[in-house]
C-alpha cells in the first residue's frame, strides 16, 4: 500500500434497476437507487456499459457502414477480439482517427517481434480496449456495440455532488479484471479494485448495473 491510500473494507449490496436505456441520465440513476443506503465515504460503482448506454454509445452494427480500411483491419485481431467485425473497427477509426489506429497497428505489430503483448491500445488509446461487439449488454442492447463512455472522470465528480457517496465507473469481467475508469478518492482505489475482482455487476437476468461498496 502506497502512501494516501486507505485500507477499507466494503459489503457489496448488488443493485436492481430498471431497464436502462439512452433516455436515462447517469447521475440520476446513481442518486435514485442509492437513496437511503448510500452514506458519505461509501462508493457508488457504476458498471461502465450501463453508462455509455445512457450517453447513447450503443450502436446497432447495421447503422454503421464500414469502409475499406475498416473491412481490411478488422481480420487482424483474434477473432474473440471487440474490433474484429468491420462496423467495431469503423466505430474505433471514427472514435481516435485513423492515423492514431494505424499507429496502434504498427505498435501491435513490433509488439509481435518483441513478445509484448498490449501496445496497440497503448497506442492506438484505451477507449478502444473499452468498445464491447455485441457482448451481452442488458436488454435491449444485446446486439448493440457498446463503446466506452466519455467523461468518466467528470461523471463521478457529478454524481458525488449529487449523492454525497464517493462514486467508481469501472470496467469488470468475469476473468477477475478490474479497469477504473473514474474514481472520485483515488485513496480508494486498491480496496475497490479488491471489492471488485468478482464482478458483482450483472448485465444479464440479474440486472444489477450498479454496486454499493458499504464501508465497514
Amino acid at each position: 500500500m502506497t502512501k494516501g491510500e486507505k485500507k477499507l473494507a466494503f459489503a457489496k449490496i448488488p443493485v436492481r434497476t430498471h431497464i436502462v436505456t439512452d433516455k436515462d441520465d447517469a447521475v440520476e440513476l446513481a442518486r435514485r437507487y442509492s437513496r437511503g443506503v448510500a452514506r458519505p465515504g461509501d462508493v457508488i460503482c457504476l458498471a461502465e456499459s450501463v453508462v455509455a448506454i445512457t450517453q447513447r454509445r450503443a450502436i446497432l452494427p447495421e447503422e454503421v457502414k464500414p469502409g475499406r480500411l475498416a473491412r481490411f483491419l478488422c481480420r487482424f485481431p483474434g477473432k474473440d477480439g471487440s474490433l474484429a467485425t468491420p462496423p467495431a473497427m469503423q466505430l474505433a477509426l471514427e472514435e481516435v482517427g485513423t492515423g492514431r489506429l494505424l499507429a496502434g497497428c504498427a505498435a501491435a505489430a513490433l509488439g509481435r517481434l518483441i513478445k509484448k503483448k498490449g501496445l496497440f491500445y497503448i497506442v492506438a488509446g484505451r477507449q478502444l480496449a473499452l468498445i464491447d461487439d455485441i457482448a451481452g449488454t442488458m436488454y435491449p442492447y444485446e446486439r448493440h456495440i457498446v463503446m466506452g463512455p466519455k467523461n468518466p472522470g467528470q461523471l463521478v465528480r457529478d454524481i458525488k455532488k449529487a449523492t454525497g457517496a464517493e462514486a467508481v465507473i469501472a470496467d469488470v469481467n468475469d476473468k477477475k479484471c478490474v479497469d477504473i475508469l473514474g474514481i472520485t478518492d483515488r485513496s480508494y482505489l486498491p480496496a475497490v479494485v479488491e471489492a471488485l475482482r468478482d464482478n458483482p455487476f450483472g448485465n444479464e437476468d440479474e440486472q444489477t448495473p450498479i454496486v454499493i461498496l458499504k464501508r465497514q
